[in-house]
């Protein structure tokens, strides 16, 4: 029977399943629906998830109920009133308007409006802060940018400091960082910072300036060093040139003129240098020199060559002169520069006679070594044809250097010696209108790129021979690079740049459009392989090393940067100064001393006779903006600049007006400047605005005030407080306190809330102690009378402390709220 009814049931089921899906086949408004098993199950999952997720909701807001309900918090009124909370974020209409309602649209919008307003001033005003942030940060880093670079070029040349602080009081003047033991600087440094004194006051004086190169080669003159004393006297031969005026250093350096000039006395130097070695190597063995007592180049090349030559060298040609060969006679005499010697050889050769006795002579004649085009021409082709293939070396030399061809021929068997093979390259040197039009010619831009590039310090073994390289990179115009290279060098970096300050004076040296560029660069447009050097960079990495203990002679190359200027445009002397100043706290040595009539004692800085008021003002706005406002008071009062005085002045003492004095604290310490620079502005006078100088007096009185306050002089407090009117003591003098609030700055408004409380605590505790006194006092019949006057004086007091809580209330400032209430809580205790 039940299994007939169950059948029965699931009959009647699948039936009414049937007919229900026909009907939805019957059905075209809306599409039928497929879904396999995966897609059920999903969407079952998706179904028993949100449902699983509200009602942990519930039962964690179920839990939380019952948490809150048991600490005792009414749940029901935090729900209310979280619900009445709004996190919008933009500014909506304060109440609903009807469309209808003009009035409220119009005052909605006039609310909006201002609301509007104040968040866009808000969000310029971060956007501002935020920027002058970064821009200040920006010029932070490239400060200590270029102190980092500097301190990196000089590397292993000063020492760590491991010394403590000593516990000096930062702030004044008269204090320094600067060691009192020995200085920094050698015997060699102390050597040239004389001879830089002694250029820099010739130039300050307006005497004719002495010659640089002149002045140091007398410092090499005293030093047991023949490298040093060599470098000196090549620096003083290259640079014995006529200047050319041009508007820049790089114009005067690509002149012709300068650049012939400066080939003829590398040359020169180079000769020179030959005749002292031929002469030391004769009189080093004059027994097979045979020197004789005939003067002049002749002989002692002959002689040389009795010593240097062997007996019998093989591959030499037309014959010999007084038992020399006779192309080693003419090689020797030009290479010691001595052009009549060579045509004298020429001349007592028979078989020199004839075409090459000519050509010597037209080059023995030219002013700058340089045959005609057309007798180069000729000799040239003469090489060509028949002398390139010559056996004698001496004899393709001296072909090559009359008519400067067979330029990539490097004479290795005459040329034994880098000088030798640099002097043999001078002399093929051809400038841009000589030999126009030649194919083997070789130009100074391409015999410096050769140097340079090609070969540079490894080919030369520079670390272990630096003269050698400088010389060779300095006698071939490539000043800059020569510089750099030594001046990386530790024992050398003092030689670098004193050659760097010849030739800047002479304004041959190239440097970079900006101080911040790094120490060598090469720019966008210069000729190859023109290098430029950073002037202003060289000289304070070098002056870092003793400028803490020796500011008087860091101050002297200072002084040559006068004409440079740092990417802000301003004057590098100007900047390094007051690097140097804020650097040592040498301000009393460096910048002078203001005595107590008001008078300046000069500085070391007063010697260059320039804007010295100038210097002094930029040390103080460095100064100030480096937050050392103590340092930049004194420095204005020192450049008389009165108004910036009274400014920092006022923001100082405002901050420390109401603080209990102290022995050595900062307000004492600002006390005392602040008092000796107002007694001074009051017998003197000043140059200040009146509403700041009116400002400053008035915090000083503030100042005597809160010290009487403090130590517990109360009545001279309260009479200074009377004096100065600047809070009422009567209800009759409240409306015009008020009324003149407005006239103060903002630096006195700021100490208004602490005067106040001092004031209240003053009547308070008069209060008090008149109080206590007449509890005390027996009872008569004269203790009536005395009673009558002590209520009528606590009556005053008390007329008093509600006139300075009027005042409080009517004043539109918004001072701390703790304030409000102590002034409330005080004038109830009186009462």
């Amino acid at each position: 029977m039940a299994t007939d009814m169950d059948t029965e049931g699931f009959g009647d089921l699948l039936q009414r399943a049937e007919q229900l899906t026909a009907d939805m086949d019957s059905g075209v408004e809306l599409p039928r629906v497929e879904r396999n098993l995966q897609q059920i199950l999903d969407a079952g999952e998706r179904l028993w998830s949100r449902t699983a997720q509200a009602a942990a909701q519930d039962q964690t807001d179920a839990r939380a109920s019952i948490l809150l309900g048991a600490k005792g918090f009414d749940v029901p009124r935090i729900s209310q009133r979280l619900e009445t909370l709004s996190a919008a974020k933009t500014f909506e209409p304060l109440e609903p308007v009807r469309d209808t309602d003009i009035q409220g649209f119009l005052r909605n919008e006039r609310e909006n409006a201002l609301l509007a307003a104040i968040e866009e001033s808000r969000r310029n005003t971060f956007e501002s802060v935020e920027r002058h942030h970064w821009e200040f940060m920006q010029q932070e880093w490239e400060v200590e940018k270029q102190k980092i670079l500097n301190a990196l070029i000089s590397a292993g040349e000063e020492a760590f400091d491991f010394t403590q602080d000593t516990g000096e009081v930062p702030g004044q003047l008269g204090d320094t960082t600067v060691g009192t033991g020995r200085s920094n600087m050698d015997n060699m440094e102390m050597s040239y910072a004389r001879q830089v004194f002694v250029y820099n006051d010739a130039v300050v004086q307006g005497a004719v300036k002495p010659s640089l190169a002149d002045l140091f080669t007398q410092v090499a003159d005293k030093v047991d060093d023949k490298n040093i004393l060599d470098l000196w006297q090549m620096v003083q031969t290259v640079t014995d040139v006529p200047l050319v005026q041009a508007q820049s250093p790089m114009g005067a350096r690509r002149s012709s003129q300068l650049q012939r000039a400066f080939i003829g006395k590398a040359r020169h130097f180079l000769e020179q240098r030959y005749v002292q070695f031929i002469t030391t190597t004769i009189y080093d063995n004059l027994q097979q020199a045979q020197l004789g007592g005939i003067p002049g180049t002749y002989n002692t090349v002959r002689s040389f060559l009795n010593i240097r030559l062997p007996a019998v060298m093989a591959g030499l040609e037309d014959g010999e002169v007084d038992g020399h060969p006779v192309w080693a006679m003419v090689y020797y005499c030009l290479r010691c520069g001595d052009l009549e010697a060579a045509a004298e050889v020429a001349d007592n050769c028979q078989s020199l006679q004839g075409d090459f006795a000519m050509f010597l002579r037209e080059y023995v004649r030219s002013e700058d070594r340089r045959l005609s085009p057309s007798t180069e021409t000729k000799v040239r082709l003469h090489y060509r044809r028949s002398i390139r293939n010559s056996t004698d070396p001496f004899k393709r030399a001296v072909y090559c250097i009359l008519a400067c061809c067979d330029t990539s021929d490097t004479h290795s068997d005459v040329a034994d010696k880098t000088e030798d093979y640099l002097w043999i390259k001078l002399c093929q040197v051809s400038l841009e209108e000589d030999g126009a039009g030649l194919q083997d010619k070789l130009t100074l831009p391409q015999l410096q790129s050769l140097l340079l590039e090609e070969y540079g310090e490894t080919h030369f073994n520079a670390a272990q021979q630096p003269f050698l390289y400088f010389q060779v990179l300095f006698l071939t115009g490539q000043f800059e690079a020569a510089i750099d290279f030594l001046f990386r060098t530790d024992q050398l970096r003092a030689h670098a740049v004193h050659v760097a300050v010849v030739l800047y004076e002479m304004k041959l040296l190239l440097t970079p459009n900006t101080v911040q560029a790094q120490l060598l660069t090469k720019e966008d447009g210069d000729p190859v392989p023109m290098r430029r050097l950073n002037f202003g960079r060289l000289m304070m990495s070098y002056t870092r090393k003793f400028e803490s203990t020796d500011p008087r002679e860091a101050l002297q190359y200072f002084y040559i940067l006068r004409n440079l200027k740092t990417p802000g445009g301003e004057n590098l002397f100007m900047a390094c100064v007051s690097a140097l100043v804020l650097e040592t706290r040498e301000f009393d040595m460096l910048l002078g001393k203001l005595e107590r009539d008001g008078t300046r004692k000069p500085g070391a800085i007063d010697k260059f006779h320039g804007d010295t008021h100038k210097i002094i003002e930029m040390v103080a706005q460095d100064t100030e903006s480096k937050g050392q406002s103590e340092d930049a008071v004194r420095l204005y009062e020192l450049a008389k600049d009165h108004e910036k005085v009274l400014i920092l002045l006022n923001k100082l003492l405002c901050q420390v007006v109401s603080q209990p004095p102290a022995p050595q604290s900062d307000r004492d310490r600002l006390k005392a400047l602040a008092v000796g620079i107002a007694e001074r502005y009051q017998s003197q006078g000043h140059s200040g605005a009146q509403l700041e100088a009116s400002t400053f007096f008035l915090l000083l009185d503030l100042v005597t005030f809160f010290d009487h306050y403090h130590t517990g002089q109360l009545d001279q407090a309260l009479d200074i407080i009377q004096r100065l009117q600047l809070v009422p003591l009567t209800q009759e003098a409240v409306e015009q306190r008020v009324a003149a609030f407005s006239s103060y700055a903002d630096e006195v408004r700021r100490n208004l809330p602490d005067v106040l409380l001092a004031a209240m605590n003053i009547l308070y505790s008069k209060y008090k102690a008149v109080r206590s006194a007449g509890q005390a006092s027996p009872t008569s019949r004269g203790r009536l009378r005395e009673d009558s006057k002590t209520e009528s004086y606590l009556t005053y007091l008390r007329k008093q402390a509600r006139a300075l809580i009027t005042f409080a209330g009517m004043i539109p400032y918004r001072m701390p709220g703790d304030t409000n209430a102590r002034l409330v809580q005080l004038e109830v205790l009186m009462n």
